[in-house]
């Protein structure tokens, strides 16, 4: 079974391939794009309440409010977004993967429909949405910490994007609903927390989640190619 730094090493090695490059100029630039129609409207109506809090709290307190609410969003927003845009051009990324190091599960995987691309992508967006808005009264509990926050986020957001990098290999392949995933829960959890922290770093937050999926493609067919 491949090591999940090996399947990470093979995934950024791969980066420098035109099917990946690719797929990382339009992710990267829908991402960018969205993530700054987003920002902006967002400002805006925030822009209101920044007001009011300065005139409940006072304008040093309402300014670190409102400080804090910009970070959190924008920190919460990128990761939204750029799962949801990888997702939608998954199966690019894992075709590249699979075509080189993989043919036999290249010619034998389903091709995904528009329809079900889009479907996986809202689902996927929707349930990152709400785990992270159940997380978040006790991330604004935990900011007191100093430090428990970013574990807490760091800890939910690695839980899903475990998940869904594993799907997004996974749902080309399996063959009978409810068929056990070959990588374990250890693993892709650890796979999910890299590609969190890859994701707080700026620059390496842009390829990020697509080196998340091609390492994520390793590990789902290295079981089952020894098996």
């Amino acid at each position: 079974m491949i090591s999940l730094p090996a399947a990470l090493a093979r995934a950024i090695g791969q980066l420098s391939d035109p099917a990946i490059l690719r797929v990382l100029a339009k992710s990267i630039a829908a991402t960018l794009g969205i993530i700054a129609i987003l920002g902006l409207g967002g400002w805006y109506l925030l822009a209101g309440y920044i007001e009011q809090w300065q005139l409940s709290y006072g304008a040093e307190l309402g300014a670190l409010i409102a400080i804090l609410a910009t970070v959190i969003a924008g920190w919460l927003l990128f990761r939204i977004v750029a799962l949801a845009v990888v997702q939608f051009f998954a199966d690019e990324i894992v075709a590249a993967v699979e075509a080189k190091h993989y043919p036999q599960a290249h010619g034998s995987a389903r091709k995904l429909t528009l329809q079900r691309e889009l479907r996986n992508s809202v689902r996927s967006t929707a349930r990152v949405l709400l785990v992270n808005l159940i997380a978040l009264p006790f991330a604004i509990a935990l900011l007191i910490t100093g430090v428990g926050t970013a574990i807490l986020f760091w800890a939910v957001n690695g839980w899903l994007l475990g998940r869904e990098l594993q799907d997004m290999v996974w749902l080309r392949h399996v063959s009978e609903e409810g068929e056990k995933p070959p990588i374990d829960v250890g693993t892709r959890f650890a796979l999910g927390g890299i590609v969190a922290i890859l994701l707080t770093v700026p620059f390496l937050n842009l390829l990020a989640p697509v080196i998340g999926a091609a390492a994520a493609t390793h590990l789902v067919h290295r079981p089952r190619n020894s098996r």
